[in-house]
């Protein structure tokens, strides 16, 4: 059983999955959001698909540890995962720093400023899922 990790904004969620030991995080795509109903529609194929047990979903609080609109949205769309997939764990993880860490990564590897926009939220999905899985596997 694997663990599904999700960076989730108004226009995009990217997606990273963990391997089967719950070690390693891979981004595996970025979906693009137009409606609740097709987000829903491609997790539960990705859910069935790779055997997901627990989805995490990057819970973007401010820097002083309150919680803003975006985290706020997140909430919302954490709770409407909870109701469509009753037997999977949900877990929100802080995600402070994790789009930063994932535009610095790819800067780094001198990847374009294009395929940075195309990429980015799957990198930012496989920094919060490896996040969890680090601290799980303590």
């Amino acid at each position: 059983m694997r663990i599904l990790g999700l960076d989730v904004g108004d226009r995009t969620i990217g997606v990273a999955v963990s391997d089967e030991l719950g070690w390693t995080a891979q981004g595996i795509e970025t979906i693009k959001r137009t409606s609740i109903i097709k987000d829903l529609k491609r997790l539960d194929e990705l859910v069935k698909e790779k055997n997901i047990k627990t989805i995490v979903i990057g819970f973007p609080k401010n820097m002083n540890n309150t919680i803003g609109p975006r985290a706020e949205k997140t909430i919302e769309f954490a709770d409407i995962i909870k109701e469509n997939f009753k037997d999977i764990e949900i877990v929100l993880w802080d995600e402070r720093l994790t789009t930063s860490a994932a535009q610095r990564t790819l800067i780094e590897a001198d990847v374009s400023r294009k395929k940075r926009k195309l990429v980015i939220d799957k990198i930012a999905a496989v920094f919060i899922l490896q996040g969890y899985l680090d601290l799980k596997n303590k």
